[in-house]
């Protein structure tokens, strides 16, 4: 490390997750010129799990910021650089490169008097170069004619004979003795290029295996030559033209659309979202069961908890009792709590449940978890649950508090939701969606009465979920919210 390197430091972009790979700037809380010491928060990042504060592992001066708020970056990358030493001079950290210019110019230089001293003009990467690059004659190919073709009809007859050999030309010496009949310029087509499209072989394989015709594929490389960039580019042209509408908008329709649209980047939790739905809907066999229920106990219980000393000053509400009607469904079917392993073709049983509870946030839908909730009281539960819902509304969730969920809660119904089919948290087995309660008629005791109704729906992931045990879990839930008291016998 030089000593440019020692005195002005970098920090890069850490990994503050689990095998994060960016993240997004939200804000900076110093600038360039401003003293930071070891420990102090420069900046605050979102990633794909939450937002983190970062801070400095030195002290100094910072001497430059390297991106401005809302930009992503990736893991590893430099974001801001500090001058550990400020005292010592005016050295920037450009410096090292600068003071190494003359000698990668020394060879050049050097080079000059070997020129004057008259190096051999036929040897390689000598001579003056000629004024315009010309191709060797391609070798004809097996049981073709070395003659050259008569002109056709629309096609100028080649009015320059094959190069003489010369000594400026290394590839031209020494040369056999003409042949009667010099070797013939390509064929050209009428569009003066020749008949068969130069292409590296790779080239043309990829371009077979796209089903591009070379001789529609405008060359970019040095003397015509077809590169890979030049096959990928006529390939979007031809999916840009099947996908073409019949009739584009003209430009006074586009622009008064475009005045009444809004375009947002995907990135952070909408986008670590928008991957991990993906993948779970496209991976695992999602399976919805759906049950109603009379939940009007359940209500009457949770009015009386809030007036319980015990439970005084935390949350109670129905989602409490209903995530402890899910931890005494798992214990009674413990084999709901798994995860299928793909690439060890394994189930993995789990004996601790961390309850996700699924939480909309001004960043976006996150499902933090309560670790080993069924190992809570109900008081513990109901703390760990107020927590929890805080920490995520002021968008302080950690990433460790997100990660290792086993089985999560999506409560629709504060939204005035009745059912819906949820998509599993990737790395669960199952998901439950607590639907509105909503008082209804309903057949009790022999009559019609009203009564407070819920809907209770539950996904779970086929390959290692059997109707059974999703059937099983979903009516043992069912049953603790309509009879609560089996909380107390079941559990």
């Amino acid at each position: 490390m030089t000593a440019v390197e020692q005195r002005f430091r970098e920090f890069k972009m850490p990994d503050v997750g689990e095998g994060l790979t960016e993240a997004e700037i939200l804000k900076w809380f110093v600038a360039p010129g401003d003293t930071v010491t070891d420990g102090q928060v420069v900046c605050e990042v979102e990633t794909a799990k939450a937002a983190v504060e970062l801070p400095i592992p030195f002290d100094g001066v910072v001497h430059e910021v390297r991106f401005d708020e809302g930009a992503t970056v990736d893991v590893g990358t430099p974001i801001i650089s500090v001058d550990t030493d400020p005292g010592a001079g005016e050295a920037a950290p450009q410096a090292a490169p600068a003071a190494g210019a003359p000698a990668a110019e020394k060879p050049a230089a050097a080079a000059e008097p070997e020129e004057k001293e008259g190096r051999q003009a036929n040897l390689v990467g000598y001579g003056a170069a000629p004024a315009s690059t010309k191709r060797r004659p391609r070798k004809p190919l097996p049981g073709v004619q070395r003659s050259a073709p008569a002109p056709s009809a629309g096609a100028p007859a080649p009015q320059e004979p094959a190069p003489a050999p010369s000594p400026s030309r290394p590839e031209a010496a020494p040369a056999p003795a003409p042949a009667p009949t010099p070797a013939p310029s390509p064929e050209l087509n009428g569009s003066g290029r020749t008949a068969r499209p130069l292409a590296k072989p790779p080239v043309r394989k990829l371009a077979k295996d796209l089903g591009i015709d070379l001789e529609t594929v405008t060359p970019s490389g040095a003397d015509g030559i077809i590169t890979r960039e030049d096959v990928h580019a006529a390939a979007e042209a031809v999916q840009a033209a099947r996908e073409a509408p019949v009739a584009a908008p003209s430009a006074a329709t586009t622009a008064a659309v475009q005045g009444r649209e809004r375009r947002v980047p995907v990135k952070g939790v909408r986008k670590a979202t928008a991957q991990a739905m993906v993948h779970s809907a496209f991976t695992a066999p999602h399976v919805t069961e759906f049950v109603t229920v009379d939940v009007t106990r359940t209500m009457k219980l949770v009015t009386e908890l809030k007036q319980d000393p015990e439970l005084s000053g935390l949350r109670v509400n129905p989602l409490l009792l209903v995530a402890k009607a899910l931890l005494v469904a798992i214990r009674r079917n413990p084999d709901i709590n798994a995860t299928w392993d793909d690439d060890n073709q394994e189930i993995v049983y789990k004996d601790y449940v961390n309850l996700g509870i699924a939480a909309a946030t001004p960043r976006g839908l996150i499902v933090p978890n309560i670790k080993d909730a069924d190992a809570k009281t109900l008081p513990e539960l109901a703390s760990a649950l107020g927590e929890l819902v805080t920490t995520a509304r002021e968008g302080k969730t950690t990433p460790a508090a997100m990660s290792g969920g086993t089985i999560t809660i999506t409560n629709v119904g504060v939204f005035g939701i009745d059912a819906g089919t949820p998509i599993i948290n990737p790395g669960e087995s199952a998901i439950l969606a607590f639907g509105a309660v909503k008082l209804q008629p309903w057949v009790h005791k022999g009559e019609v009465k009203p009564r407070q109704v819920t809907t209770l729906a539950l996904s779970f992931d086929h390959r290692l979920v059997d109707g059974e045990l999703g059937s099983k879990v979903l009516a043992d839930v069912a049953a603790v919210l309509e009879r609560p008291k089996r909380l107390i016998t079941w559990a």
